[in-house]
C-alpha cells in the first residue's frame, strides 16, 4: 500500500527528481497544500540548451492552483531551482512538468478551463472556479493564440465570409469560415474592404495559398466583393442564396407594408409572407390560399418570390439562367417597385448569382456559427471589447488543437 505522499507523486504524475514531501489539508481555510520538492544532488535538463546535467544554483518557492479536491481548492507548492550549466549556458529557472512557464495554474487546472469556457461565460467560470475573470482570461487567450500558431490553412480551397455584430448598433466583426471543414479561419474588427487584406495576410501566415482559394461565398457588401476582386482574383465569388433570398423578401415586405395601409386583410400576416411554404402551419396557409383570392399586391409579389426560390432547384446553370430571365422579366414588369428594385438589384450581380449552379456553396454553415456566437456573447451578456469577443469565437468554432493534457 503506497504512503500518502507516494499516492499524491502518482496522482499528479511526478517522476525523478520530483516527489511529493508533504500533503496539508486545512478544513478551516478550505484547500489543500501539496508540497512538492525535488531530490537532493538531482540534476535537470538545461532550459537553453536543452542537455542533461544542470545542477540547482538556487530554488524559489512557488503556488499553483491545481483542480479541486471535492469540493475544495488545491493547491501545488514547490522549491522551484535556477540551474547552473556544465555546457556555459546563462543560469535560467528550469520548467516544471505540471506547469508552463510564469502560469499561476496547473496545467490540468488549465484544460479544465479551457473545457469550461467553450461553453460559459467567462464571467460564470470565474464564479464557478472562484478566481478573477482577468486571470483566467489570460489563460484563454494565451491557449487561443498558441492554437492559432499551430493551425495549417494549406489544405483551404473554399471559404465563407459574413459579419457579425459584436454588440448593440453597429459594430461588427467578419468571420472568414473554412466552407469544407466548418472551422473559423479569421476574424478581424469591421466589415470593410481592408478585412479581406488581413484575412489574407493571415491566411499566408499559416501556410495557405491565396491561389488555392477557388470560391468564396459572401453577401452582396459592395465592400467584401471589391476587397476580393483585388486580394483574390483568381477566386470565383458565389453570392449566398440565403442572402438573396433575404433581398425578394425585404422587398415582399415592403409591399405588404405599403399595401396594408390600404386595407386591414394583410393586419398580422408579416411572418407567413416570409415563411418558406414547407414552414407553415395549416392555419397559415389557409390563410394565404384565402387571401390568394383577393387580388392582393401582396399576393403578386408572394408569388414573385417563389418564383425566385425555385431558381435553387433548377438542375443546371443553363436552366438555371434561362429561369432567371423569365424571372427578371416579370419582376420588372410587375408594378411593384420594391420588387422592381430588387430584381435590378439581381442583376447587377448576375453572374454572382448565376455562379451558385457551379459550386453549390453556400454560408448557411457560417450562418450556424454565427448563432453559435450569438448565443455565446448572449450568455455572457456582452464582451468588455471585440478583442475579447474574437477570442471567443476562435474557442467556440476554430477547431484548434490547444496542446492541453486530458
Amino acid at each position: 500500500m503506497p504512503d500518502q505522499n507516494a499516492l499524491f507523486a502518482h496522482a499528479l504524475g511526478l517522476t525523478p527528481p520530483w516527489k511529493v514531501t508533504d500533503v496539508v489539508f486545512s478544513k478551516q481555510k478550505g484547500c489543500l497544500d501539496i508540497h512538492v520538492d525535488f531530490e537532493r544532488g538531482a540534476s535537470f535538463i538545461c532550459p537553453v540548451c536543452g542537455k542533461p546535467g544542470a545542477k540547482a544554483y538556487d530554488t524559489e518557492k512557488q503556488v499553483w492552483r491545481h483542480l479541486d479536491f471535492f469540493q475544495y481548492q488545491a493547491f501545488i507548492i514547490a522549491r522551484v531551482p535556477r540551474v547552473e550549466c556544465k555546457h556555459g549556458c546563462s543560469i535560467r529557472k528550469v520548467e516544471v512538468p505540471w506547469a508552463k512557464r510564469e502560469s499561476g495554474f496547473t496545467l490540468l487546472f488549465e484544460a479544465h478551463l479551457m473545457r469550461l469556457a467553450k461553453d460559459m461565460p467567462i464571467a460564470a467560470v470565474a464564479r464557478l472556479l472562484n478566481e478573477h475573470d482577468t486571470r483566467l482570461w489570460r489563460v484563454v487567450k494565451h491557449y487561443v493564440v498558441a492554437g492559432r500558431a499551430r493551425a495549417d490553412f494549406s489544405g483551404v480551397t473554399r471559404i465563407g465570409i459574413d459579419e457579425t455584430s459584436a454588440r448593440k448598433g453597429h459594430d461588427y466583426i467578419t468571420l472568414f469560415v473554412d466552407l469544407d471543414k466548418g472551422a473559423l479561419l479569421f476574424a478581424t474588427p469591421g466589415r470593410a474592404k481592408d478585412t479581406i487584406a488581413a484575412f489574407v495576410k493571415d491566411f499566408v501566415q499559416h501556410g495557405g495559398n491565396p491561389e488555392a482559394i477557388k470560391e468564396v461565398c459572401c453577401d452582396l457588401s459592395p465592400a467584401f466583393i471589391a476587397g476580393l476582386k483585388e486580394h483574390l482574383p483568381h477566386a470565383i465569388i458565389v453570392l449566398d442564396r440565403y442572402h438573396l433570398m433575404q433581398i425578394v423578401n425585404q422587398a415582399l415586405d415592403e409591399v405588404r407594408r405599403q399595401e396594408s395601409r390600404e386595407t386591414d386583410l394583410l393586419k398580422k400576416t408579416r411572418y407567413q409572407w416570409l415563411k418558406n411554404p414547407a414552414n407553415l402551419t395549416g392555419k397559415q396557409k389557409a390563410s394565404i390560399e384565402a387571401l390568394s383570392r383577393c387580388h392582393l399586391k401582396t399576393g403578386r409579389a408572394y408569388r414573385i418570390k417563389l418564383a425566385f426560390q425555385d431558381l435553387f432547384s433548377q438542375p443546371d446553370r443553363e436552366s438555371g439562367e434561362a429561369h432567371l430571365k423569365r424571372w427578371y422579366f416579370w419582376a420588372t414588369h410587375c408594378r411593384l417597385q420594391p420588387m422592381i428594385e430588387a430584381a435590378k438589384t439581381i442583376r447587377r450581380h448576375w453572374e454572382g448569382v448565376l455562379s451558385w449552379f457551379t459550386s453549390r456553396i453556400s454560408n448557411g454553415l457560417l450562418e450556424g456559427t454565427n448563432s453559435l456566437l450569438q448565443a455565446g456573447k448572449a450568455k455572457a451578456r456582452g464582451y468588455r471589447n471585440k478583442a475579447n469577443f474574437i477570442t471567443i469565437s476562435y474557442l467556440i468554432a476554430g477547431n484548434l488543437d490547444f496542446g492541453l493534457p486530458t
